[in-house]
């Protein structure tokens, strides 16, 4: 029970890495919650891990909108009294090559992935600060460490998540917060599910390991940033890619 009794808001927990996240967290003693703008999916998933015999709380929230983040954070306080764990698992992409790309998706992505990791990171500091304790997971990709095409938007928030992550992990260090990054591979979620299968098998192909991860592997990276197991790890990219990136 690495996480007992730990209180951890995970965003973009209504499906994907972000619900598999959510139920290991809950498995490992956490009260989970569940943070997501879907809110039919995000309440499903929520009774699906309190029927695990689970403590978890379903919270609606567009994390590039601060009075939503503010509002996130308060029904939190609310019901279980504290913050330990934020993991910014929540992203979108809308794919484009550059010449094609309109502003608003460039913008929308940026808002979501790049806005909504600062804006919950901002909201829930000062109550770690207050205790001198936390933990900070921030997604970013190995999209934002070595670009992609037709990812002009998406690897450029990735990258600035990079970026963030280690300022915070200056910044915040000396309060007791730890704050490191993932950057997942190609992991088997929706976001891949309309790639077609010769894409995926030339992937496959590149990939050291000879296959796509799954979503368990991500949210085993989160629980270890997230436990005391990690507790001098800080301002750290965890590469999860199979070695694609080598």
């Amino acid at each position: 029970m690495r996480l007992q009794d730990r209180v951890a808001i995970i965003t973009g927990a209504a499906g994907g890495i972000g619900l598999e996240a959510a139920h290991v967290f809950a498995s490992e003693g956490a009260k989970v919650v569940l943070a997501d703008f879907q809110e039919e999916a995000g309440s499903k998933a929520c009774q699906a891990i309190k029927a695990e015999g689970y403590e978890a709380l379903f919270v609606q929230v567009d994390v590039s909108k601060k009075e939503s983040v503010e509002q996130m954070v308060k029904r939190t306080l609310e019901e279980y009294g504290t913050i330990d764990i934020l993991v910014n698992n929540a992203g979108i992409t809308r794919d484009a090559m550059l010449v094609k790309m309109t502003e608003e998706d460039f913008q929308r992505v940026l808002d979501v992935n790049l806005t909504g990791v600062f804006l919950c990171t901002q909201a829930v500091v000062p109550v770690m600060a207050e205790k001198r304790y936390g933990k900070i997971i921030n997604t970013s990709s190995v999209s934002g460490v070595y670009g992609n095409v037709g990812q002009t938007n998406y690897a450029a928030s990735k990258a600035a998540v990079v970026g963030m992550t280690k300022t915070w992990a200056k910044e915040l260090g000396r309060k007791g917060i730890r704050v490191n990054a993932v950057a997942p591979g190609f992991i088997e979620t929706g976001m891949v599910e309309t790639v077609p299968d010769k894409v995926i098998e030339s992937l496959k192909k590149m990939i050291p390991v000879m296959e796509l991860g799954k979503p368990r592997d991500i949210a085993n990276a989160y629980l270890y940033l997230a436990s005391e197991e990690s507790h001098y790890v800080n301002g750290t990219v965890l590469h999860v890619d199979g070695g694609i990136m080598m």
